[in-house]
């Protein structure tokens, strides 16, 4: 049985983000890939939707350039042979502020001839966003108890 796709993206991923290694992932992503994290846009505007390898890879740079993942660990996964979804909790360092970030996402992969063709990402942004403003933010009672 050969390796599922999902890890050798995952390696190079990290190896992209952490040791600015962009080789290795370059060679992962399909030229037509479909790509989005879905997350507060005006605050980090390297999330939101893109296409094609060139936009992937220059969001791979741009996270590469604002963040350091000290740890991730995978809660559940699920494989296909050519998909695979997983909800992941991820310990980052903001390298602008050495400030300690932790979030939690769902990520949804496709893969073909062991090509990222389609990546979508779905971040716990209400977390995101407190630790962001390093505030908690209250919203108003939308419920009345008793």
């Amino acid at each position: 049985m050969t390796e599922h796709s999902l890890w050798r993206f995952s390696r190079a991923f990290h190896r992209a983000i952490n040791d600015r290694h962009f080789e290795d992932i370059e060679t992962l992503i399909d030229e037509d890939v479909e790509w989005a994290i879905y997350g507060p846009i005006d605050m980090f505007p390297f999330l939101g939707a893109r296409q094609g390898k060139a936009a992937v890879l220059q969001v791979i740079r741009q996270l590469a350039d604002n963040f350091r993942v000290r740890r991730f660990e995978r809660e559940s996964i699920m494989l296909g042979v050519d998909s695979a979804s997983s909800m992941l909790r991820y310990s980052l360092t903001a390298l602008d502020s050495d400030k300690p970030i932790s979030l939690r996402v769902a990520q949804f992969a496709q893969f073909r001839a062991e090509r990222l063709v389609s990546m979508r990402v779905l971040v716990d942004t209400f977390d995101l966003v407190e630790q962001a403003l390093g505030r908690a933010i209250h919203l108003p009672r939308m419920t009345r108890v008793g």
